[in-house]
Formats: C-alpha cells, sequence, structure tokens
C-alpha cells in the first residue's frame, strides 16, 4: 500500500521493518520526501544510540541522509513535538523504551502521521521489542528484506559476526551480515571463536 495523505487529518501509523542492509532508513527517507512534497510539516527523530554515521542525521547504508533530532528517550521525543507538526518519523525505532508504543498512539490519535522504521529481530533471531507492540497497532507495515550474504536469497535475518552476546551492539557492516533462514545462525560466532582458539 502506498502511503496516503488525506484533507481530514487522521492519524496514522506506518512502520517499516525488516533485518539489517534491508533498506529501512533508505525507505523512511522516501516516505519523508514525498511528504515533504506534499508541504507537510515534518519532525524527524532518532535515538542517541545510534552513532554510526553523522550523529544529527538520519543515514542509510547507501548514504542517504536528512538532518534529524537525536534523543534518549520516548518522553524527550514527545516535550519536542511542535504544535503545527503533521509527520513524526523515528528512526531506529527498537532502540527506544517501551513509552514508545503509547506515544506514537498518541500522536496517531491526534491525527499525525507517524513513519518508524526498526529492526524486527534481534541477532539471536527473537522479537526486537518493542517493534512488536508497534507492529500489532499500525495502519500500515512495510516488510523489507535484504540479500543473503551467503546464497543471495531474500534475507530476514540479521547475523552477528563478532563474539559478543550483547543484546544491543551497534553496528553495520563490520558486525553484522544479512542472511536468509537457511544461513542464520546465532550460534556461528561462538563456533568460529573455538576453532580460531584451537588452531593457536
Amino acid at each position: 500500500m502506498d502511503m496516503f495523505f488525506n484533507s481530514t487529518n487522521s492519524g496514522l501509523v506506518e512502520l517499516i521493518c525488516g533485518c539489517m542492509f534491508s533498506g529501512k532508513t533508505e525507505e523512511m527517507i522516501k516516505l519523508i520526501k514525498r511528504a515533504q512534497f506534499a508541504k507537510k510539516k515534518i519532525q524527524i527523530f532518532k535515538p542517541y544510540l545510534d552513532n554510526r554515521y553523522k550523529i544529527d542525521f538520519i543515514v542509510s547504508h547507501s548514504n542517504l541522509k536528512l538532518p534529524c533530532h537525536v534523543v534518549e528517550d520516548s518522553s524527550e521525543i514527545r516535550s519536542q513535538i511542535l504544535k503545527q507538526t503533521e509527520v513524526v518519523a523515528i528512526d531506529e525505532v527498537q532502540f527506544f523504551d517501551e513509552g514508545i508504543v503509547g506515544l506514537i498512539q498518541e500522536l496517531a490519535n491526534k491525527g499525525l502521521h507517524v513513519i518508524c522504521a526498526g529492526l524486527d529481530t534481534d541477532w539471536r533471531g527473537e522479537p526486537f521489542h518493542p517493534i512488536p507492540l508497534i507492529m500489532a497497532t499500525a495502519d500500515i507495515i512495510r516488510k523489507q528484506y535484504a540479500v543473503c550474504t551467503v546464497c543471495g536469497s531474500p534475507a530476514v535475518r540479521s547475523q552477528r559476526t563478532v563474539p559478543s552476546k550483547e543484546n544491543i551492539l551497534v553496528g553495520s557492516g563490520e558486525i553484522y551480515q544479512a542472511r536468509c533462514r537457511m544461513h542464520f545462525n546465532p550460534n556461528e560466532v561462538k563456533v568460529q571463536k573455538i576453532n580460531t582458539d584451537m588452531e593457536v
């Protein structure tokens, strides 16, 4: 379904989700540019935790970028929403506290169009909260797919390639690969590390 704007200002929640390298931020930027063309008043937010590229921009892996507000949590987004704002875009939404779910609904109920983008599963292949809660209450869901680095099939998982069990490890191609279901293995790094130690 294509994004739409209407004259009644009815609220809308649009979620873009998928694995690493699936073009989530690129899709968000495309939707924001459409909103700009429609002369909508837009505010863009991302969490401080996303420090991979320019700190005050949302940036896609293909280097598309737009300036944004960088915030600590959902309450800081709430405090920065302007009265004239019509569209709110939130990138890397999986890094926010669960208060983001209520805020998104609150904004939509006030008539705003809320566009969110984030990882739907973590490095273990498990649901990345609070994305499932946003997904359940979204009006439009855009599932993105990457390309498996092993076989070239559609990728749906983010394969961590460094030996860390931290639930949140921010990074890009130096830490993660896109994988299909068949070639995704959250225990792969552990096996590689053991083999390396044995060789030494």
